[in-house]
This record gives structure tokens, sequence and C-alpha cells, in this order.
């Protein structure tokens, strides 16, 4: 017989493959995922791919109750790890076994799994739990809105806590599946596509399915009395659009903006590319706030967007988010010019489509009308800071910088840009720095002195957009000393509705 030897170094290793991790190797997930701004914001240790909602909600009384099972993946040896959900929890179960729970801070429940999960490993987390929604209020304020026939979950940079557990953050996007039981007579309206609608006992149910990555402050809740159109694109997308039936004078305009969803993602897509999702509308519900929201595939909207009539713009720059901030997301919330900069663009590009104003006339009234003194130019785009987040800098001076752009590499590289950059980055997530590179790499120029300029010196550059040689970009730009005196421009025909979009994001977002 053949006796094998095992020297005592090989012995050591065969003993350490065979003694599994001990309690030491596991640590708890940080309770926030870093972001610069929102350091609370979503969770470490995993990553989600797709969350399951059933839901039940009851409109007379605001009750929701909900069962999510969250598929995920873990991305560190975990003994704990946190969701982020405002409402009151019933149960946890992690892989089938009960899990023990706590809350702590606004929003974080804290899971301990009966079994540690191990790095790399899929894990499935079921949550039951309920609550009122509009009950929940984090620093003050809330994503969750009452409606007289229901109610409805659209905010950013936080809506998720308000209705589901998750990973609260743009960097862990995920697939989702959304089944809504509500009253007869009400409709559950959510992203994507409705795949079924079924009837029982005074109750019915609503699944629809967003079968894209998405993060979790696009996904959308909104329940009530609705009238809704229905048709297909000439690619054979569905395009689902509602209506609360109680809107008021607003009704009208509001109908005759955003059936015109589809003209509008058609003309995107000639100067975005194709269009990143499987369903296409919008939906006006009853609320009494005054912004919009891109959320994903299907857009809210206010009615007050409309108090002044149609107003297309606000369709054009929710539905440009859906390439830029929706499939592209931001990577950090600093990055917010990566989506509103170029959604306020688009609805400089629709005025020069429209004959109503070029982009480069909108950029010449745009500077014009801000003397270098005015604190509109202290916001730095490229990193405003939390408080200045939503502010008409990162919209307006943020489209100043994309004009720059396209005077400095010229319209056949600019449109390039635009087009390459979402399907580059499709799905995914990116800060500023990557389309810098990009804009580089496409146009074969150095622009980050441009970008520099436009988006990070705190002073008005010294050169309009509308400068035949493009932006100043040089230390006298950067100091303001070379500040030029430039006659007030004529105030081009798109102006005033897209001024009234400048309510979107406005003080209905909160602040962490």
């Amino acid at each position: 017989m053949h006796r094998r030897i095992i020297v005592p170094s090989a012995l050591a290793a065969s003993l350490l493959l065979a003694i599994p991790a001990s309690a030491a190797d596991f640590e708890k997930g940080a309770p926030g995922i870093g972001d610069s701004y929102y350091p609370a914001s979503g969770n470490g240790g995993y990553d989600v791919s797709h969350y399951d909602l059933r839901l039940k909600y009851q409109p007379a009384t605001d009750l929701l109750e909900g069962t999510a099972t969250i598929l995920a993946t873990t991305t560190q040896n975990l003994s704990r790890f946190n969701l982020d959900l405002g409402l009151k929890v019933e149960e946890v179960r992690v892989n089938g076994r009960v899990a023990r729970f706590a809350t702590s801070g606004d929003h974080e429940l804290e899971v301990t799994p009966a079994t540690p999960l191990e790095k790399n490993k899929p894990v499935t987390i079921v949550v039951r739990y309920a609550g009122k929604p509009s009950e929940v209020k984090i620093g003050g304020w809330s994503a969750w809105a009452r409606t007289p026939d229901g109610g409805v979950a659209a905010q950013e940079p936080d809506s998720a806590v308000w209705w589901f557990p998750s990973n609260d953050h743009p960097l862990d996007k995920a697939t989702f599946d959304v089944s809504v039981l509500v009253p007869d007579g009400h409709q559950a309206i959510s992203n994507g596509v409705l795949q079924s609608q079924s009837s029982k006992l005074g109750w019915t149910r609503f699944n629809w399915r967003s079968n894209k990555p998405q993060a979790t402050y696009l996904a959308t809740l909104a329940v009530g009395r609705f009238d809704i159109t229905t048709d297909r694109t000439a690619n054979g997308l569905p395009v689902l659009n509602a209506y609360s039936k109680d809107l008021g004078d607003n009704g009208g305009a509001a109908r005759a903006s955003v059936e015109r969803t589809t003209e509008v993602a058609e003309w995107l897509e000639s100067v975005f590319g194709p269009y990143p999702f499987n369903s296409l509308g919008g939906y006006v519900p009853n609320v009494t706030s005054g912004f919009a929201l891109e959320t994903q595939t299907r857009p809210f909207y206010s009615p007050r967007q409309f108090a002044n009539g149609a107003n297309v713009s606000v369709v054009v720059h929710e539905l440009a988010h859906q390439w830029y901030g929706d499939s592209v997301s931001v990577a950090d919330w600093k990055d917010i010019w990566v989506n509103e900069g170029f959604a306020r663009y688009s609805q400089w590009l629709w005025s020069e489509k429209e004959g109503e104003g070029t982009a480069q006339e909108l950029a010449d009234y745009v500077y014009g009308a801000h003397p270098a003194d005015d604190p509109f130019w202290t916001v730095k785009p490229g990193d405003p800071g939390a408080d200045d987040q939503f502010h008409l800098a990162v919209y307006d001076r943020g489209a100043l910088a994309l004009q720059a752009l396209r005077n400095a590499v010229g319209d056949e590289d600019f449109f390039a840009i635009l087009k390459g950059w979402p399907q580059e980055h499709a799905y995914g997530n990116a800060h500023v720095a990557d389309f810098v590179k990009y804009a580089e790499r496409v146009s074969g120029k150095p622009l980050a002195g441009l970008f520099d300029t436009w988006l990070y010196q705190p002073v008005r550059p010294a050169a309009p957009a509308a400068s035949a040689a493009g932006p100043a970009s040089g230390p006298a730009a950067r100091s303001g000393r070379a500040a030029k005196t430039v006659k007030p421009a004529q105030q081009p025909k798109s102006w005033k509705k897209i001024a009234e979009t400048n309510t979107i994001h406005e003080s209905e977002h909160g602040t962490h």
C-alpha cells in the first residue's frame, strides 16, 4: 500500500480549506452607500437585482400593506445588513429563515440573518410591513402625497422608503414587479408595462413590470380614479397615460401636453439614440404640488405645470431624463448636472426644432439675464452642494455649459457625444468627470478647462456662450476680471414656456 505523506505546510493548508469562515470574518454592512451629499442613503454589503412588491392599498384610510421579496447578491461577508424603510415591519426572512430586525435613525431597518451570509452568494429577503405612508416624515418632509381618491409616491432624491424596503440609492438599480390590490373603481399606476389586471370580491389587482435596471427613487406608485389612454408607438412600444378625473381647469392642458409623449420621444430618439425602456407614458394625479419628476417610463406631472395652458416643454424635459438620469444615472448625487443640464438643454433643442428660438439664442438670453454679481454664478453645477442640488443654475448654467461645448467642438461631434454617451453607459451610473473624458475622446479636443469654467468656477465666465471664439477658460475667465459687458439679448419666443417649468424640482424636493 502506498502511504501518502503530508508535510506540515500542506497539512495546514488543507485544514484552512476545511474550516469555515469564523464569525470574526463577518461584518455589518455599512448603513450608507457612501454618497457625498446624503451619507445615510443606501446601504453597503449587497447588490439588489430585483424587487417583487405585492401590495394592498386602501384609499379611504391610506393604509398600505406589503410583502417585498428582494433578490440580491452579497458583496462582503455579512453578519448584518440594512434596508431603507419608513413603515412598520412585521416580519423579515432571509433565505427562508426568520431573521431578527431592529430600526434606527429615520429609515434604517437593521436585519440580522439566522446564519451569516457569505460574500458573492445569492440572498432572498422577504419583508412584511404595513402603515400609513402619509404619517411618515423624514427630516420633516414626505414623498407621499395624499389625493382626494388615493395616494402618490413620487419625489427626489428619495421616495422608496414611504412604500417599500430597498437599497435606496441610484448606484443600486434593479428590475421591478409591482402588484397592487385596490378597491374596484380605482386604478394603480406604476412603472413599465401593465402585465395583467383582474378583479375579485370588490378588489382589483394591477400587475406592473419594469424590466430594465431602475433606481429606487424612479419607482412610482399612484392609486386613484384615472382616465387612461393607451396606444403603441410605430416600433410597437406600449404607451399608457393616466389623468385624475378631478383635475379641473388644468385637465385639458395636461392632456394636450402629455398626449404628445410619443411624438416627443420619437424626436428625442433622433437626438439621444434608441429609447432605452419597455414602455412610454406619463401621469397627472390630483396633487397640490407644482413639480414634475422623471419616474422611469412614466413621468409624474403636477397639474400646476399646466396652469397656464399646454406646455410640451415639460414633457420634453422629463422624457429627456429617460436617457439622461434614468438609463444613465448619477453615481453620486453631486453629479446631478449629468441629469439636469441635459434635460434643460433638450428643451432648448426642442425650441430650436420648433422655430421658437435656437439654443444659441436661449444661451445668449440666459447669460445676459444674469449680471456678474448675480448669486446665480456662485452655484457650481458640477458640484452644487446638497442645498443647491436643484438650484436654477444647475439647469440654466448647466445648459450653458453644453452650448459652450457645442460651440467648441462643432455640431457633428457635439451631437455624436449626445447620442453616444447614453449608449456607452446604458443602464449604469456615471460621474461628471466621466462625461468630460468621453467628450474629449469623441471630439479629440482638450475640454477640461471649458468644463471647469462653466461647471466649477463660482464666477460669471468671461465670455458668453455666444462668443464666436467659444467660452473663455483661462485665468481671466476664472477671476471674472475679463468679463465683457453683454447687450441684453431679445427674449426667444419659447422662453416663457421654458421658464414655467422652472418649478420642476423646486422646493418639493427634500434634503436629508
